[in-house]
Protein backbone atom coordinates (compact mmCIF):
# COMPACT_ATOMS: atom_id res chain seq x y z
CA UNK A 1 0.00 0.00 0.00
CA UNK A 2 1.24 3.45 -0.73
CA UNK A 3 0.43 7.00 0.22
CA UNK A 4 -2.38 7.31 -1.99
CA UNK A 5 -4.53 4.47 -1.29
CA UNK A 6 -3.67 4.94 2.71
CA UNK A 7 -5.33 8.37 2.11
CA UNK A 8 -8.53 7.12 0.06
CA UNK A 9 -9.18 4.58 2.83
CA UNK A 10 -8.72 7.94 5.08
CA UNK A 11 -11.12 9.50 3.32
CA UNK A 12 -13.57 6.60 2.76
CA UNK A 13 -14.00 5.73 6.20
CA UNK A 14 -14.12 8.81 8.13
CA UNK A 15 -16.52 10.61 5.35
CA UNK A 16 -13.76 12.95 4.59
CA UNK A 17 -12.37 14.46 1.44
CA UNK A 18 -9.33 13.23 0.08
CA UNK A 19 -7.35 16.48 0.45
CA UNK A 20 -8.93 16.29 4.32
CA UNK A 21 -8.16 12.99 4.66
CA UNK A 22 -4.34 14.00 3.38
CA UNK A 23 -4.16 17.15 5.62
CA UNK A 24 -4.78 14.59 8.57
CA UNK A 25 -1.94 11.87 7.44
CA UNK A 26 0.71 15.11 6.98
CA UNK A 27 -0.41 16.11 10.51
CA UNK A 28 -0.24 13.07 12.09
CA UNK A 29 3.44 11.99 10.19
CA UNK A 30 4.86 15.71 11.10
CA UNK A 31 3.46 15.18 14.61
CA UNK A 32 5.58 11.89 14.79
CA UNK A 33 8.37 12.90 13.38
CA UNK A 34 8.76 16.20 15.44
CA UNK A 35 8.25 14.29 18.97
CA UNK A 36 10.37 11.67 18.24
CA UNK A 37 13.25 13.90 17.34
CA UNK A 38 12.71 15.87 20.28
CA UNK A 39 13.42 12.61 22.16
CA UNK A 40 9.92 12.35 23.13
CA UNK A 41 8.02 8.18 22.26
CA UNK A 42 5.01 8.33 20.33
CA UNK A 43 3.10 5.76 21.87
CA UNK A 44 -0.44 4.31 20.13
CA UNK A 45 -1.51 1.70 22.41
CA UNK A 46 -2.28 -1.52 20.19
CA UNK A 47 -0.57 0.06 17.44
CA UNK A 48 2.94 0.42 18.53
CA UNK A 49 5.69 3.06 19.67
CA UNK A 50 7.86 5.09 17.59
CA UNK A 51 10.81 6.43 19.31
CA UNK A 52 14.80 7.23 18.66
CA UNK A 53 17.95 5.15 19.56
CA UNK A 54 20.98 5.74 19.65
CA UNK A 55 23.68 3.94 17.72
CA UNK A 56 27.19 3.29 19.16
CA UNK A 57 30.30 4.01 16.63
CA UNK A 58 31.60 0.82 15.38
CA UNK A 59 33.70 -0.23 12.78
CA UNK A 60 32.31 -1.19 9.32
CA UNK A 61 33.33 -3.14 6.57
CA UNK A 62 33.12 -1.94 2.60
CA UNK A 63 31.68 -4.39 0.89
CA UNK A 64 33.50 -3.57 -2.40
CA UNK A 65 37.00 -3.22 -1.08
CA UNK A 66 36.54 -5.25 2.24
CA UNK A 67 38.65 -2.13 3.64
CA UNK A 68 37.52 -1.49 7.46
CA UNK A 69 36.21 2.27 7.98
CA UNK A 70 34.92 3.62 10.85
CA UNK A 71 31.17 4.42 11.41
CA UNK A 72 30.06 7.46 13.34
CA UNK A 73 27.76 7.15 16.22
CA UNK A 74 24.00 8.13 15.07
CA UNK A 75 20.53 8.43 16.42
CA UNK A 76 17.79 6.55 13.98
CA UNK A 77 14.24 6.55 14.24
CA UNK A 78 12.97 3.21 15.65
CA UNK A 79 9.51 1.59 15.82
CA UNK A 80 8.09 -1.28 18.15
CA UNK A 81 5.24 -2.80 17.18
CA UNK A 82 2.64 -3.32 19.93
CA UNK A 83 1.28 -6.93 21.07
CA UNK A 84 -2.33 -6.36 19.33
CA UNK A 85 -0.35 -5.38 15.71
CA UNK A 86 1.98 -8.26 16.23
CA UNK A 87 -1.17 -10.35 17.19
CA UNK A 88 -3.41 -9.28 14.09
CA UNK A 89 -0.21 -9.62 11.79
CA UNK A 90 0.97 -13.27 13.20
CA UNK A 91 -2.34 -14.85 15.10
CA UNK A 92 -0.13 -18.02 15.51
CA UNK A 93 2.64 -16.46 17.15
CA UNK A 94 0.51 -14.62 19.46
CA UNK A 95 -1.12 -17.90 20.61
CA UNK A 96 1.58 -19.55 21.23
CA UNK A 97 3.14 -16.92 23.40
CA UNK A 98 -0.37 -16.71 25.12
CA UNK A 99 -0.36 -20.71 25.71
CA UNK A 100 3.72 -20.45 27.05
CA UNK A 101 2.80 -17.28 29.14
CA UNK A 102 -0.03 -19.84 30.42
CA UNK A 103 1.93 -22.57 31.28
Amino acid sequence: MHRAELVEILAAKNDLSKAAANAVLDTLIETVQTAVKKGDAVQLVGFGTFKSAKRAARTGKNPATGAALKIPASTVPKFVPGAKFKAVVDPKAAKRKAEKAGK
